[in-house]
């Protein structure tokens, strides 16, 4: 019977060994799927959309073959539609039964042409959430949501790369061919110890029995004899003990291999092969954001940001050791870039001039961007200067006008260390951008600007004075005493021969708004301050000895009607929601001298 058990051990074990082993090689399935995508090669650009890139789970390897340079880069697909907007594209898409289609896409005859069209280069735009560039061919590994797409081109004139590859990672693993070898090579070792017991039963069984001779009742046993008998006996039992050993000899013979096979069975086994069983951690609750629905995506995540933040510092970096002021109108505007053009002009006059405070590039603190799908669109950025000797916080609105422009900054200013911002929507849900009309604040932005303006020519007398909170301004007292410093410095070279007046004014620049949590904004606006200094006698001169700036900017170093000298104040404040006890509140501020003219 042991013999049979043996048997059907051994059976039991070929079946699952074999099974184990069939899944890890003919059954086992393939570990990539691959799609082909081949273009004519007509367009200078690609665009895989997320719908093709999300067809199989997983995350997306994507391999680009080309003659040249090849450039890809993914964001979000309306964003990257309306970059292409201008020009013909290859739009490759998922069509009927999941089949790839490919087709060529007309440039809209809605979309502006500009001059740069033909010309334009893919690489660096702001628009990407990332990009990469390579000769010959590119591979990269993306996870990419069904709402991005990639944009694959060469160098935005030659045909895009025909060869795109796209790979995907089946799951292939066997977690039942580990127990099944495992449970295999116990099942074959029980049928070795059945079988080895099986022989031993036997031998057993067949060994002569032996039994006593009669002997007559009345003869005496001898002692000697009943000696040399027990001797006989003990003398025959080595052998009996040299012949057990020889059957362990062989069974541990015939086991050593079972356990060779079950080992080399074993290390061939990774962890694919085996049942996961781990329970995974518990995630741990987080904040719940309720987005409004149909609310647009924030217009860059923060990535996106930073990297937007750390190419308009570098530009601007470079613009002031050269003091190219078209450099810096690529990555600047408005009030910004007003400010640093009469600083180029000043410092090419007086080498001695300071040069404006660098825009800092990292870290970024705080970032917020507008919710929009159009253009133009904003972000505001809070972000600290890397400079351990003179540590500053810069706050700054920078704006895109339209999907080929780079974003630049037209708002920058200096936050104080008490500064309290409002709370801020977060990143990845962003805020909106407040009309300049609004009629949801306490005071439409349009009119903060004039209204701070009013405040800084009549003081308390303005109607303006109890809308802001004027307790914690300090650009106010700053001003003030701007305004005695000139006075005082003027009297002491022209007292009864010259006088001086000041007045302020909203500037130019349009408003920025963004909403806050609380639903009132962050408004930044662009105030005028001016200064006139003009003679009171018909026979005296206003001269400028002792002001090298004015007369670098106006060309003279003397007037008889007098100068008139231009500050721009580029100011953020905090304008609270209709309804509210909160006054206006002053964030931050940065003030520059824009202009000198000689007076009419």
């Amino acid at each position: 019977m042991r013999f049979v058990w043996a048997v059907v051990a051994f059976v039991i074990a070929a079946a699952m060994i074999g099974a184990g082993i069939a899944q890890r090689t003919v059954f086992q399935g393939p570990s990539v799927a691959t799609e082909s995508i081949e273009t004519d090669g007509t367009t200078a650009y690609t665009l895989v959309d997320g719908a093709v890139l999300g067809s199989l789970p997983g995350a997306q390897a994507l391999r680009v073959t080309g003659d040249g340079e090849v450039f890809v880069s993914y964001g979000r697909t309306s964003d990257m539609r309306a970059w292409l907007a201008d020009v013909p594209y290859t739009a490759v898409t998922l069509g009927q039964e999941n089949a790839v289609e490919t087709s060529v896409v007309p440039a809209s005859t809605t979309a502006p042409t500009t001059e740069t069209t033909a010309a334009r280069t893919p690489a660096g735009s702001d628009l990407w959430l990332d990009e990469y560039q390579q000769t010959g061919s590119l591979t990269t590994t993306l996870q990419l949501p069904a709402d991005m797409s990639v944009l694959v081109a060469s160098d935005g004139t030659a045909p895009a790369p025909s060869e795109i590859t796209v790979s995907w990672p089946i799951d292939n693993s066997t977690p039942w061919a580990g127990p099944l070898i495992a449970g295999g090579a116990i099942a074959l070792l029980a049928g070795i110890v059945l079988y080895v017991l099986g022989i031993r039963h036997v031998r057993r069984s067949r060994r002569p029995r032996r039994k006593g001779l009669p002997l007559p009742v009345t003869e005496p046993i001898s002692i000697a004899d009943a000696d040399a008998a027990e001797k006989g006996v003990i003398s025959s039992s080595p052998a009996r003990r040299s012949r057990g050993a020889v059957g362990r000899g062989r069974r541990a013979l015939i086991a050593v291999p079972a356990l060779g096979v079950s080992m080399a069975l074993f290390a061939g086994c990774s962890a694919d092969a085996w049942p996961q069983f781990a329970a995974s951690e518990s995630p741990s609750p987080s904040p719940t954001v309720i987005v409004p629905e149909g609310q647009f995506p924030p217009a860059v995540t923060e990535n996106q940001a930073e990297r937007i933040v750390s190419r308009i510092a570098t530009t601007v970096a470079e613009a002031d050791s050269t003091l190219d002021a078209t450099a810096a109108a690529t990555r600047l505007a408005g009030p910004a870039l007003a400010e640093r053009q009469t600083n180029y002009t000043l410092r090419a006059a007086l080498p001695d001039r300071p040069a404006l405070p660098a825009i800092p590039a990292e870290p970024v603190q705080i970032i917020l961007p507008q919710t929009t799908g159009t253009w133009p669109r904003t972000v505001m950025t809070v972000v600290e200067s890397g400079d351990s000797a003179a540590p500053t916080t810069s706050i700054m609105m920078m704006t895109q006008e339209d999907p080929w422009s780079e974003y630049r900054v037209s708002y920058v200013g200096n936050l104080e260390a008490s500064t309290n911002l409002p709370e801020l929507a977060a990143p990845y849900v962003g805020a909106t951008q407040v009309p300049p009309d609004s009629s949801f604040l306490v005071m439409p932005p349009d009119e903060v600007a004039a209204a701070y303006a009013d405040l800084i020519n009549n003081g308390q007398n303005s109607a303006s004075w109890a809308a802001f909170d004027t307790a914690n301004d300090l650009l106010l007292p700053a001003i003030e005493d701007n305004k005695r410093a000139r006075t005082d410095e003027l009297n002491q070279t022209g007292q009864g021969t010259a006088e001086i007046s000041f007045s302020a004014s909203a500037g130019p620049a349009e408003p920025i708004a963004l909403a806050t949590l609380d639903t009132g904004a962050i408004v930044a606006v662009n105030v005028y301050e001016s200064d006139t200094a003009k003679p009171t006698n018909a026979d005296a001169v206003i001269k400028l000895d002792n002001n090298p700036a004015v007369k670098a900017l106006t060309g003279v170093d003397q007037s008889a009607t007098g100068f008139t000298t231009t500050y721009t104040d580029q100011i953020f404040f905090y304008v609270p929601s209709q309804g509210s006890d909160d006054k206006i509140r002053l964030l931050g501020y940065r003030s520059s001298l824009l202009e000198a003219k000689v007076s009419p």
